[in-house]
């Protein structure tokens, strides 16, 4: 991997960032030819503009087809995928709003109730890219009120077009609590789990009525799920600035290229041009709080 999150030897690049004046928002932009998302999940709303080819992602039980000139919107903790469509790649440029920051702007400028999200995967609006794109833009030229802007007309016109109230996934109530129990034990063990049989005989299940009960929860099998969680934390970890290295033992990777290869897959940049992004914000936070000299 180079430095800037492109393949080595390839036309493929990437940049994931934080611009100080947008604290709630992720921003990516990227161009992939053989870039394989593996199924994952986000914290964050995905708002992805395509500019040229398209991609497919995975999302609802069926593959998406998103090109040029439209969006790829999913909500946070929906498990989806990503690869090209066209034998040339994608280009695209992403913001990742915090659900906050989209409730708040739900709340002032439309009628939505309940908690707010996109109805549909993939919506056609060539408007909508372009607003990306210049959300992108004007963090990259440090224009905090252009990019604030932007961003909430982005988000405004997307949700009055797309949004409805997030469902709330139905699950099958016999597995329902051994499921959310699983996960728990996940969380805590994170660094040293137990094996799909250990852990359903810790928790009264048997090794396939735990699988499929996790599956109907949270949308993946439990080591899926665990790998994805334990990017989620080394995410945290490197954004308080912990080495790669260690971040990458502390959640239970092996050894940092176990991380890098986890983390690139799902992240779209490896940790550690992950980090030097989020170490650049912070640096100017400190600057722009130091006083000015005459």
């Amino acid at each position: 991997m180079t430095d800037n999150g492109g393949m080595a030897g390839t036309d493929e690049r990437a940049r994931h960032w934080r611009y100080a004046e947008l604290p709630d928002v992720d921003l990516l932009r990227a161009k992939y030819i053989r870039k394989t998302f593996v199924r994952h999940t986000h914290e964050h709303f995905v708002i992805a503009a395509i500019a040229d080819g398209a991609e497919i992602f995975h999302h609802g039980g069926s593959d998406q087809y998103a090109g040029a000139g439209s969006l790829a919107l999913v909500n946070p903790d929906t498990p989806h995928t990503g690869r090209a469509g066209v034998p040339e790649g994608w280009r695209y440029g992403a913001v990742y709003p915090a659900p906050e920051l989209v409730a708040g702007i739900a709340a002032e400028t439309t009628t939505l109730r309940g908690t707010p999200g996109f109805v549909r995967p993939v919506l056609d609006d060539p408007y909508t890219v372009e607003l990306v794109h210049r959300v992108l833009r004007a963090a990259d030229e440090g224009n905090a009120l252009a990019a604030d802007t932007l961003l909430r007309v982005a988000v405004t016109r997307l949700l009055r077009l797309n949004g409805g109230p997030l469902p709330r996934r139905r699950v099958r109530t016999a597995g329902a609590g051994a499921a959310a129990r699983a996960r728990a034990a996940l969380e805590e063990r994170m660094a040293d789990p137990p094996s799909l049989e250990r852990l359903a005989a810790e928790l009264g299940s048997s090794p396939f009525a735990l699988l499929r009960a996790f599956r109907d929860a949270y949308g993946m099998p439990p080591h899926s799920w665990l790998t994805d969680a334990r990017v989620r934390r080394a995410r945290r970890l490197l954004d308080a600035g912990t080495a790669p290295a260690d971040a990458a033992v502390a959640v239970g990777f092996t050894d940092q290229p176990h991380l890098n290869r986890h983390f690139a897959r799902i992240v779209g940049v490896p940790p550690g041009a992950y980090q030097r992004e989020r170490k650049n914000v912070q640096d100017a936070r400190r600057r722009s709080r130091l006083p000015s000299r005459a």
